[in-house]
């Protein structure tokens, strides 16, 4: 299983699989993050956290913790 944490500088995914429950889920999705939407990881910090993404035209900083339980191909 692949996660948005896995995904490399400058690779396009796309998401299969949200995983987690309540709250974080909803605010995951809130976010534009759902199954189906391609993801351009744009950028990651120098020590890892937070990644940056094009999520549907916009820009959106994520966690790790966060981009886990997101699962891709």
């Amino acid at each position: 299983m692949k996660t948005l944490r896995d995904a490399r500088v400058g690779e396009t995914v796309k998401v299969v699989k949200l995983h987690g429950e309540g709250a974080v889920k909803r605010r995951i999705m809130d976010m534009g993050i759902t199954k189906g939407v391609e993801i351009f990881v744009r950028k990651v910090a120098p020590l890892g956290d937070p990644v940056e993404l094009n999520v549907r035209g916009y820009e959106l900083s994520l966690r790790k913790a966060d981009a886990e339980m997101i699962e891709v191909e």
